[in-house]
């Protein structure tokens, strides 16, 4: 059976760019990977999934909240590789997860865990929840050499825990950092 695959980590551990080498491995084996990423992600183009190392390839298809996936676009697709997961909605990752059951083709989704308020999306709740494999990608705090953990959003440069959840940017708006970090640097604006 084909797996459903959670690969999470905080804004700056690469997540895109691992994304992309994966379809890239694919497309060297000749077979074909189907890249898919929310209606929502505008920062780089409406329909580019791109790394902030500059790597980009075009998104097969754009799901919204109230995207039913129709089982006939994966004809002759090995792999599923969904980019900013954390947006998706609950039912569309119980979608994916019937792809994964009924179709036989393994979906890697790739996403923030929480918000900069330490909170769960809701696509990333639910691939908590219904993923065969969780995996970590790791990178480091932004101000120490601790393991980031968290999300910390800046404005005007400095941390902050002010506006909505969904609020766009790379890293001019937000910084991966460690659990210690993060407390000390928003603990005079909470």
């Amino acid at each position: 059976m084909a797996k459903l695959y959670f690969r999470y980590g905080t804004v700056g551990s690469a997540k895109t760019l691992n994304l992309l080498a994966v379809a890239h491995n694919y497309m060297q084996q000749n077979k074909r990977a189907f890249l898919i990423k929310p209606t929502i992600d505008v920062r780089f183009g409406r329909d580019l999934v791109r790394s902030r190392a500059g790597v980009e390839k075009k998104a097969d298809l754009l799901v919204g909240p109230e995207t039913l996936l129709e089982m006939t676009v994966f004809d002759g697709v090995d792999c599923i590789l969904v980019d900013e997961a954390q947006f998706l909605s609950a039912a569309l990752v119980d979608q994916l997860r019937k792809v994964t059951m009924e179709l036989g083709i393994p979906v890697i989704c790739y996403g923030l865990r929480t918000d900069f308020r330490t909170q769960q999306f809701e696509g990333s709740r639910r691939l908590l929840e219904v993923a065969d494999s969780i995996e970590e990608i790791k990178t480091t705090c932004n101000y120490c050499h601790k393991k980031a953990v968290f999300n910390m959003k800046l404005a005007d440069g400095k941390p902050s825990l002010a506006g909505p959840v969904i609020d766009l940017g790379t890293e001019e708006k937000f910084l991966p950092v460690c659990a210690t970090c993060y407390t000390e640097k928003t603990a005079s604006v909470q």
